[in-house]
């Protein structure tokens, strides 16, 4: 639920709501606004609670959430967050491109990516260091060695990068390195990862689940919010249908659904949604008409080459290609890059 103080609300009110709520077992988010301060109450509904807060001094009202992920919802906040990497902005004005391999290499080949991405117009770069892979004999990454690589990359070449962790055990160690993390999809339900994460308090893609329901993707996030971290950025990357054309089937309905019920920004991943190079370019066209706040481009110098997804990689001029057909979307939708 969600308690909304009145304008004369004194800073003793608010704190003994506050002290109240805890009293009580309910976890607390606080935000001041320029006329209202609104706490976000968490936890399980109790008898005659709401009726005992809208009773105390200097509440105005007291709304319930319906949603199951209270904090992710649009009824908890309606404004769409924003989430800040360096000078790259999700859900704001400009939209947002992360480029990039799936899987980390060399230096040689993140660095010559880096800045062929970056001079297409790219604002964020990608790479894997931890690759979990379906059969355990493909190449599982080079792990803290990738991570080196992509930091010294992304130093040299001025750019921020993101790039996903696997292991709980490992999130710390991932967080030194990476300015922003990745759930990836196998990963969208490993609630031991989002909940470090959450503690983590540091900016994280979560992507949407194989099969995942979009109540079940929202309450994923809602584990990474309920444990205070709040710079969480959604991405529809395909589900798994009966289709056998695709590698998956690419949801983009979840784009403006996702948008309505959460306020969390949400970027869209067409090289997994559809594991076919020619396609990435016009979905990554109809990602942007559905409203998407960015794409993540998987892009190699030489894909057919790639260690990993190779057939689903643009190579620097089909990346440029794409750039510069999809800007004329992007202004026609009211945003820049």
């Amino acid at each position: 639920m969600i308690v909304v103080m009145n304008q004369e609300a004194t800073a003793d009110q608010i704190q003994h709501v506050q002290d109240k709520l805890k009293e009580w077992g309910f976890g607390i988010h606080f935000s001041q606004g320029v006329e209202r301060t609104i706490l976000g109450v968490i936890g399980q509904k109790k008898p005659g609670v709401m009726e005992s807060i809208e009773a105390m001094d200097g509440v105005e009202k007291v709304v319930p959430i319906l949603q199951p992920f209270k904090l992710a919802s649009r009824e908890f906040q309606s404004a769409t967050s924003e989430v800040q990497v360096g000078d790259v902005v999700f859900g704001g004005p400009k939209l947002v491109v992360i480029a990039g391999p799936c899987a980390v290499e060399s230096e040689e080949q993140m660095v010559m990516t880096a800045k062929a991405v970056k001079r297409a117009g790219a604002t964020m770069i990608r790479g894997g260091a931890f690759k979990p892979r379906t059969s355990p004999y493909a190449f599982q990454g080079l792990e803290e060695e990738g991570l080196k690589i992509l930091k010294q990359t992304s130093i040299e070449v001025g750019i921020p990068f993101v790039t996903e962790v696997v292991n709980p055990m490992e999130v710390e160690m991932v967080a030194e390195y990476a300015p922003m993390l990745q759930v990836g999809a196998r990963n969208m339900q490993n609630f031991t990862l989002l909940k470090e994460i959450g503690k983590l308090k540091k900016p994280v893609i979560l992507k949407r689940g194989l099969a995942a329901t979009i109540d079940e993707w929202l309450m994923a996030a809602e584990y990474i919010l309920s444990e205070g971290n709040y710079q969480v950025v959604l991405c529809e990357r395909g589900i798994r249908t009966y289709e056998t054309a695709t590698r998956n089937t690419l949801d983009l309905s979840a784009v403006p659904l996702a948008k309505r019920l959460s306020h969390l920004p949400i970027i869209v991943d067409p090289s997994h949604g559809t594991g076919k190079r020619f396609l990435v370019n016009p979905l990554s066209k109809a990602a942007v008409a559905a409203g998407s706040d960015g794409l993540i481009i998987e892009v190699h110098p030489d894909p057919e080459s790639a260690l990993s997804d190779g057939p689903q990689s643009l190579n620097f001029n089909g990346f440029e290609t794409l750039m510069k057909e999809i800007t004329p979307i992007i202004y026609a939708v009211g945003r820049s890059l």
